[in-house]
């Protein structure tokens, strides 16, 4: 699979209140030609999502005012159909566990690196397909 084909399509959000990360994830996708949109908050995040579809959303865990998890679980009816990343650096079983009954279906451990990134959007992708071609896609996720 030629990861950066398929992102090219796609509309990306990334939510992570580090600026950081933010501006150097937004250049890094603009140089490969893709769609991302990166927001500091969840709440800027259910904002944009009013006026439009997002293929993946990227969210990291600890965000100032609503946290990753509570972003996940307001928008887990309305964007079933969204490829959701959850981006932490306080992995525990608790926060998994939530976290897969919301609908994530990776995780990306920070501190990270651009190839892990690309990894985790190439499993995200391909699990995705898979389960399309399967006819396993829960819609009321």
């Amino acid at each position: 699979m030629e990861l950066f084909s398929k992102l090219r399509q796609m509309e990306i959000m990334l939510i992570d209140d580090d600026e950081w990360i933010r501006d150097s994830l937004g250049l890094y996708f603009e140089g490969e030609g893709c769609h991302l949109l990166a927001l500091e908050t969840a709440e800027e995040g259910l904002e944009a999502l009013k006026k439009q579809d997002y293929d993946i959303v990227m969210v990291d865990y600890r965000l100032p005012g609503m946290d990753g998890l509570e972003f996940l679980k307001r928008i887990q009816k309305t964007q079933y159909h969204t490829m959701k990343v959850l981006i932490t650096a306080y992995r525990s079983e608790e926060v998994v566990s939530a976290a897969l009954k919301m609908g994530i279906r990776d995780f990306i451990e920070k501190p990270f690196t651009t190839k892990t990134i690309e990894e985790s959007l190439t499993r995200l992708i391909e699990n995705h397909e898979q389960e399309i071609n399967e006819g396993h896609v829960n819609h009321s996720e």
